[in-house]
């Protein structure tokens, strides 16, 4: 199938033409794609404190730009998470990086916060485009391993997440410290869309039908069938706590740490911000299983985020690492075998329309928490603002960790 005849979803004149790609080189480009969409959408990280001081911006400033890109990616989850059912993984896949490539255009010359949120708005909608894609053909790919289907789905995403910022931190010590990051991950794009465009797609698992196929693209109501709906709301919260933490660490953060730790090295304040995202996606190839990892993964995670905003009062930067490391493994344990769980209880031919919903309602931990403690910080000042932010993420996570264990207690 031509990439052309996939976005009209019409069957395309039979052809030997095209990559016949193996299921292994599927895997990584699934893979790939999402992971290098995410590096791109975080390199801004280390450059906001860089970004405040040449634009003027304020600490709201830079909630507002991060908190675009957050509602965008929502925005485009809820109405096109189910396109890759219709047109395919592989026609999804390309009109993300296609889309990834105009928002970094549009972030590398920004001068505004306006234009700097039209970019961060296109880096959403390309994420978002790529989310459902990349899981559901990841569980097509491993249909007897669903298991391993999730935990490289959450190691691409998380890894990308904290790659980001540590890569935006190396690359903005180059002549143009806000704009050559953007130059050379779109030189990375690019070379993504020739074996994107020459790959031969499979057929779409739910091809439309009749005169007008468009419609199939039309928004839908989510909906949860009986048995998948306890996990699906779990995973839902889990996730939605997980970005609000993550939320924090790639936009108020890397000032925070800057601040408090007297340390002006964005490289150093990009690895930082990412250690947390870092540790969570590693911790995707832990093997710990049993019905208490959920509550003791979220124990850790509340616990973890305490001390991270103690470590910094304290100016202890190896406190600051150990706490951060923590969190993210507290985290990337809990919320996989959530995520799994959903994932193993959602029909084949739904997959990627319910894991879009999954992500809509965790993605909002990104953005509505974080806008608040934006504006928290503009009347308490950010070192009140943090402290009271984290209490509050380690109360939520210390009611998800008791809640499930009773459950977990319950089904013993």
């Amino acid at each position: 199938m031509t990439v052309f005849s996939e976005l009209r979803m019409r069957p395309a004149a039979a052809s030997r033409w095209g990559w016949d790609a193996s299921n292994t080189a599927r895997l990584a480009m699934a893979g790939v794609v999402i992971f290098t969409l995410l590096v791109g959408a975080n390199l801004a990280t280390p450059l906001y404190p860089l970004l405040q001081a040449t634009l003027g911006l304020s600490s709201f400033d830079i909630t507002v730009a991060f908190s675009v890109y957050v509602l965008a990616l929502v925005s485009t989850l809820m109405l096109a998470g189910h396109w890759s059912d219709h047109i395919g993984r592989r026609a999804a896949l390309l009109l993300a990086v296609l889309t990834g490539l105009a928002g970094g255009f549009v972030f590398a010359h920004a001068d505004s916060l306006a234009a700097l949120s039209a970019g961060r708005a296109l880096q959403g909608v390309a994420v978002a485009l790529a989310t459902g894609a990349s899981s559901a053909a990841l569980r097509e790919l491993l249909p007897a391993r669903p298991e391993w289907a999730s935990r490289f789905t959450l190691l691409a995403s998380a890894g990308g997440v904290a790659a980001g910022p540590a890569i935006g931190g190396v690359l903005s010590l180059l002549p143009g410290p806000t704009s050559t990051p953007y130059f050379i991950h779109s030189l990375v794009l690019l070379a993504l869309l020739v074996p994107l465009y020459l790959l031969r797609a499979r057929p779409a698992i739910k091809p439309a039908e009749g005169p007008r196929p468009l419609r199939a693209l039309a928004p839908r109501r989510p909906s949860v069938s009986e048995e998948a709906r306890g996990a699906f709301w779990l995973a839902a919260a889990v996730g939605f706590l997980s970005f609000t933490v993550f939320g924090f660490c790639l936009s108020l953060a890397p000032g925070y740490f800057a601040r408090i730790l007297s340390i002006d090295s964005r490289p150093l304040i990009g690895v930082l911000s990412g250690l947390t995202l870092g540790a969570s996606a590693l911790s995707q190839l832990l093997s710990v299983r049993g019905r208490f990892a959920v509550p003791a993964g979220l124990a850790l995670l509340g616990g973890s985020v305490m001390f991270i905003a103690a470590a910094a009062s304290w100016s202890n930067p190896w406190l600051l690492v150990g706490a951060s490391l923590a969190a993210g493994v507290g985290q990337g344990i809990a919320f996989r075998t959530v995520f799994n769980d959903v994932a193993g209880k959602v029909e084949a031919s739904r997959h990627a329309q319910i894991i879009s919903t999954v992500y809509v309602i965790t993605y909002l931990g990104s953005a509505v928490p974080v806008v608040g403690l934006g504006i928290a910080t503009a009347a308490y000042g950010l070192e009140g603002a943090v402290a009271g932010f984290v209490v509050l993420c380690g109360i939520a996570a210390g009611t998800l960790a008791a809640v499930t264990l009773r459950q977990s207690l319950r089904d013993a």
